[in-house]
């Protein structure tokens, strides 16, 4: 490993030394910045920050990290202001296993006020970037090809996302907004563009749904984006009951098997999908959805009867 490191300590107590463990860099408590580093074949955690207020991890370069590139953790939900700018992640492996803890180029835990942008990842088992309990967490401009699992993923206990302006190129999901049964809610997902998205073969799970461009569930806005090949589908819309004030409007989705796929369950609530352009669907444009399964006609059609939860309107199908 080769790095040329530039930290500031602004308040104690503060450290940043070289981990023998994870063949990287930890920091505890540190306000400064990690710049221009290069980190390569870090056995767990390439940049590993605990409780940080201010942080800056700028034009790094990271290779072939055992377990996650850039982990951001704290001890409890709180303020972080972490900013992860303009790196180059790449091949970043999940030795460690689990359900999405490892295999994360970007990974932020309990951080809040964090700023993802500008980033360039290729090759992660898991997870492009993955907010986990992140408030107010921005991921914005990054570029993701080849995630294994969620590209971009904001879950579990948050209240604040911003996913704008990130190229997906290859994943089981696009991105996904989830855990209102966590009290995850309130998001923005604008301006994306996600393409090639399918499960892996063998299916890892066949009871969920998978090969999905966008997937959100509470309080979230969905406008201005563009889905290319989904699997599954190209916008899936709440998760059984877990479905409340969402907005899918000025979306174009091309050649997915369901355009728009919205729950149809007792329990979800106000859903607005509204001018939005899908095309080469497979088997249907606006499908209601019980979990998984498909259990109605096309509704975007002018004779479909609509759920008393559903605004359906303006759709340009084709």
């Amino acid at each position: 490993m080769s790095a040329e490191l530039c930290v500031g300590f602004h308040r104690e107590p503060a450290f940043v030394v070289a981990c023998p463990e994870c063949n990287g860099v930890r920091l505890a408590a540190v306000e400064g910045e990690i710049t221009g580093s290069i980190i390569a074949d870090a056995t767990d955690v390439a940049i590993l920050s605990s409780d940080a207020q201010g942080l800056s991890i700028r034009r790094n370069v990271i290779t072939n990290a055992g377990n996650n590139g850039i982990q951001l953790l704290r001890g409890a939900q709180g303020h972080d202001g972490t900013q992860v700018l303009d790196n180059r992640i790449d091949g970043t492996r999940n030795r460690s296993g689990g359900s999405g803890q490892y295999g994360n180029a970007i990974n932020a835990h309990r951080a809040g006020d964090v700023m993802v942008r500008g980033n360039l990842i290729r090759g992660c088992a898991f997870s492009g970037v993955r907010g986990n309990s992140a408030w107010n967490i921005q991921i914005i401009g990054n570029t993701v090809h080849e995630a294994g699992e969620t590209a971009l993923y904001s879950e579990f206990g948050f209240e604040g996302a911003v996913i704008a302006n990130n190229i997906v190129d290859g994943a089981q999901t696009g991105v996904s907004v989830t855990n209102f049964n966590e009290g995850g809610r309130l998001a923005v997902v604008q301006g994306n563009i996600f393409r090639n998205l399918a499960a892996l073969k063998p299916n890892p799970s066949p009871d969920d749904l998978l090969g999905i461009g966008i997937y959100v569930e509470a309080d979230t806005t969905v406008s201005g984006n563009v889905v290319e090949g989904a699997e599954a589908a190209g916008i899936a819309v709440g998760w059984g009951g877990f479905l409340r004030d969402i907005a899918v409007t000025g979306n174009v989705v091309r050649n997915a098997s369901i355009g728009i796929a919205v729950s149809v369950v007792s329990g979800a609530r106000s859903t607005l999908i509204s001018g939005n352009v899908v095309t080469g669907f497979r088997r249907g444009a606006i499908v209601g959805m019980d979990h998984a399964r498909p259990v109605t006609a096309d509704l975007s059609r002018d004779d479909a009867k609509l759920d008393p939860h559903l605004t359906i309107i303006g759709n340009r199908i084709g």
